[in-house]
């Protein structure tokens, strides 16, 4: 796994948490849940995209 996935899912996680808290602040909190569900999606996408190239990786190993 490289480094830099783990800054990007770190940026997100930021990036989030900080949108998350101006607007629950604001008073937006149906607009707050919607910023965090589109990073954790956001966030699933860069993992599964790791996940298929580990089962690549071990399908290839073991000439499956």
């Amino acid at each position: 796994m490289e480094v830099d996935l783990i800054f990007q899912i770190a940026a997100v996680g930021i990036t989030v948490a900080v949108i998350y808290q101006l607007l629950v602040r604001a008073g937006r909190e149906d607009q707050a849940m919607l910023i965090s569900i589109m990073g954790l999606i956001v966030v699933m996408t860069m993992v599964i995209s790791q996940i298929k190239n580990l089962f690549d990786t071990v399908k290839m190993l073991f000439d499956l």
